[in-house]
C-alpha cells in the first residue's frame, strides 16, 4: 500500500499494522538504544541500564549506543552492584564521562538518586506503581518518577534532562523507556518487566520522526511535539489497538528513520 492511498482511517491502520510487523522484530534491537538493557538479565540490571539509556537518547542512535556502551562498562557492566556498592574510588571513574549537555555531575546526581530508590524507595518499579495507583495515568508516573530522582541533592542544571510532562513537555525518553518496561509480545523487544502497569495506558513516544509522520497520516494535528501532541495522537492510535497503542511506535519511527516518509 502507498501512502497516497492511504484515504481513511482504515486503511491507514492496515498500512501502520504491516509497519509494525515489519518494525517489530528482534533485528531491531541491534540499530536501537535498546540494545543496551538487553545486555542484561537481572531485572534491576535492565531497569537501571535502560533509565539511564533512556536519558542520553537523543541524537544520532550510533552516537547514543556508543556512549551508553561506554556508561555501563564504567559501571562495571553491573548496573545495580556499582549503584548500591560503589565507593568513591568507583565513583570516580565516572567523572570522564560526558554525552553532549549530559555530564559526569548529572551521572552521579542519578547514581545517587538512584541509589536512594532501591534502597528506600522499593526501585524504580515500586516509585512508578504508587505514582500510577495515585493518577490512574503515565503523566502521573514521568512526574512521580521525577519528583523521586530530585529529592536528592543535585544542580539545577540536571533538572533539564527530567522531563516534565507538567510544564509541557512530550517526554519523549521517558515515555520510550516505560514503553520498555511495561509492553510485552511475543517478539521480546520491550521487556514486558512491569507487570501491575496496564500497557493500554502507555503514552507514545514522541519525536521529531514519528511526529512528522504521523501528522502526514492524520493522526496528529497539533503543530508542537509537546503534551498535548502526545496525548492526541495516542488517542488516535488507542481506536487503532485499544489495549497495545504504542506498538505503533515501531512503525511511526521506523516510517520516520528508515524510509523518510
Amino acid at each position: 500500500m502507498m501512502p497516497h492511498q492511504l484515504t481513511n482511517s482504515k486503511s491507514v491502520k492496515s498500512f501502520l499494522n504491516d509497519k509494525v510487523l515489519q518494525y517489530n522484530q528482534p533485528s531491531f534491537i541491534v540499530t536501537d538504544p535498546i540494545s543496551i538493557p538487553h545486555l542484561f538479565h537481572k531485572k534491576e540490571d535492565i531497569e537501571i541500564a535502560g533509565f539511564l539509556t533512556a536519558l542520553i537518547s537523543w541524537g544520532r542512535r550510533t552516537a547514543i549506543i556508543k556512549s551508553a556502551n561506554e556508561l555501563v562498562e564504567l559501571m562495571d557492566n553491573s548496573p545495580h552492584d556499582f549503584i548500591m556498592n560503589a565507593t568513591s574510588n568507583d565513583l570516580s571513574k565516572l567523572t570522564r564521562f560526558v554525552y553532549r549537555t549530559f555530564n559526569s555531575d548529572d551521572l552521579l546526581f542519578l547514581i545517587n538518586s538512584l541509589q536512594d530508590i532501591y534502597s528506600n524507595q522499593g526501585g524504580l518499579e515500586r516509585v512508578a506503581i504508587s505514582s500510577f495507583e495515585n493518577t490512574g495515568n503515565i503523566k502521573g508516573i514521568i512526574i512521580g518518577l521525577r519528583d523521586a530522582l530530585l529529592m536528592n541533592p543535585h544542580l539545577n542544571r540536571s533538572e533539564k534532562h527530567l522531563a516534565n510532562p507538567e510544564k509541557g513537555s512530550a517526554a519523549k525518553r521517558i515515555n520510550m523507556f516505560l514503553r520498555w518496561m511495561i509492553r510485552q509480545d511475543n517478539k521480546d523487544i520491550d521487556f514486558g518487566l512491569w507487570k501491575n502497569i496496564p500497557q493500554s495506558a502507555l503514552m507514545c513516544p514522541l519525536d521529531v520522526h514519528s511526529g512528522r509522520v504521523a501528522r502526514k497520516l492524520n493522526l496528529l494535528s497539533r503543530k508542537q511535539n509537546d503534551w498535548k501532541a502526545v496525548e492526541e495522537l495516542t488517542n488516535n492510535l488507542r481506536r487503532f489497538d485499544p489495549e497495545d497503542p504504542v506498538k505503533y511506535d515501531f512503525a511511526l519511527f521506523g516510517l520516520g528513520v528508515f524510509e523518510l516518509f
